[in-house]
């Protein structure tokens, strides 16, 4: 008689639950079942973008000081990315070509500080010592001026009290403007500290960089897969703007300062280097750098020389610059490729700073570029609904 076949011993570990049984896999892995999904109702959804909302609002409020570094080598590494990437395309390690990158990028900064830090500290050194002697001819003209009011107008209109009490005033404009100045200085550097702008930045815009194209990966892959395709191609017109803008305006304001600086320096004024450097980096702000630069360069000349040939020469200087800015530097570099008005910028770079600081300020064109390709997004949207299409009387 044959023995019964052995009967296999049951499972000891899965018998006497030691061991869980292994977890289902998710639906979109290779070799699961396939299940039934629920759907998400627009409760979830709004709950979710409101709670990730109040999350990053919550975050900048708490830990705005700490992330100012943060943010900026965030910003750096999105600059500096075009560039990492096409070392990688030669053969470099990710690794390897975002080192370079930040190494060459220092380099570039260290030689720029050597060179012209030197004599931006003797221009702020000089400004300083001149203060009096332009509060004093700030004070002489307004007293001149008003002198002349109360000739022509007599001294109903412009009395002796109103013209001692304009030009002792005058006399103090200046003293308040360089406090002003002063506190902006110490405020900025109490921000930017020697230790974050020697390790904290650099350190972290490497690793952001390196880390570049996989936290983009992860973040895509985060995203709520019925809006893949529609949020990932926003996501790519934001990129395409906010690129455009930020590289080309990094570069519009590098060749301005470049031109302003030698220009009014070669035109014999003595701040011209301070100036045309403020000018130019300041022109990232439309207007805001053409004002300030047209306005001090010209009160300087006019002070310094009191001669209408070389302020004229200065005035030149700014004139080009605006020339080259309008008709050169910004097709060239921008073009119609940003859709940022002027006044949304502005509007953007105030409220960010009221609301968070100057990490508010580094945000503001982001977060003002996404804004605009979102509402030209839901604008479409709407051009093609029901609601603007349904005809006048329809039920």
């Amino acid at each position: 008689m044959a023995a019964d076949p052995p009967v296999p011993a049951p499972d000891t570990a899965t018998a006497e639950g030691s061991y869980p049984p292994d977890p289902p896999l998710p639906s979109w892995a290779p070799g699961a079942e396939p299940r039934e999904l629920t759907h998400a109702t627009k409760t979830q959804r709004a709950a979710l973008i409101l709670g990730l909302l109040l999350a990053g609002g919550l975050t900048l409020q708490l830990f705005g000081s700490v992330l100012t570094p943060f943010v900026g080598a965030a910003v750096l590494a999105y600059a500096l990315d075009p560039p990492a990437t096409r070392l990688t395309r030669l053969g470099l390690s990710r690794g390897a070509a975002a080192g370079l990158t930040m190494l060459t990028l220092l380099a570039f900064v260290l030689v720029f500080a050597l060179l012209l830090y030197p004599l931006v500290l003797l221009q702020i050194k000089l400004l300083a010592t001149r203060i009096p002697h332009y509060a004093l001819l700030l004070q002489a003209w307004a007293s001149e001026q008003l002198a002349h009011l109360q000739e022509n107008f007599g001294n109903d209109v412009v009395n002796d009290k109103l013209r001692d009490v304009v030009s002792g005033q005058a006399a103090t404009m200046l003293s308040f403007l360089l406090s002003t100045v002063t506190g902006l200085v110490s405020s900025g550097f109490a921000i930017f500290n020697i230790l974050t702008l020697a390790i904290v930045t650099p350190v972290a815009s490497f690793y952001f960089l390196r880390d570049w194209p996989k936290t983009l990966a992860s973040i895509a892959s985060w995203v709520p897969r019925r809006y893949a395709g529609v949020i990932g191609a926003q996501a790519r017109e934001v990129d395409r703007i906010l690129s455009a803008w930020v590289r080309g305006q990094a570069l519009c304001c590098l060749i301005l300062a470049f031109f302003y600086a030698s220009g009014l320096t070669a035109a014999g004024l003595d701040l011209g280097l301070i100036v045309g450097l403020s000018a130019g980096l300041l022109s990232f702000i439309p207007y805001v750098g053409s004002v300030i630069g047209g306005v001090t360069a010209t009160g300087l000349a006019l002070a310094q020389f009191q001669d209408w040939r070389h302020v004229g020469v200065v005035a030149g200087v700014l004139i080009a610059g605006q020339i080259l800015e309008g008709y050169v530097i910004y097709p060239r570099f921008l073009g119609d490729r940003v859709e940022l008005p002027a006044v949304w910028v502005i509007f953007a770079l105030l409220a960010g700073g009221a609301a968070f600081g100057f990490v508010g300020v580094m945000l503001a064109v982001p977060v003002a570029a996404t804004i605009g390709v979102l509402a030209r997004f839901w604008l479409r949207r709407y051009l093609t609904s029901p609601l603007y299409l349904e005809a006048p009387g329809g039920g």
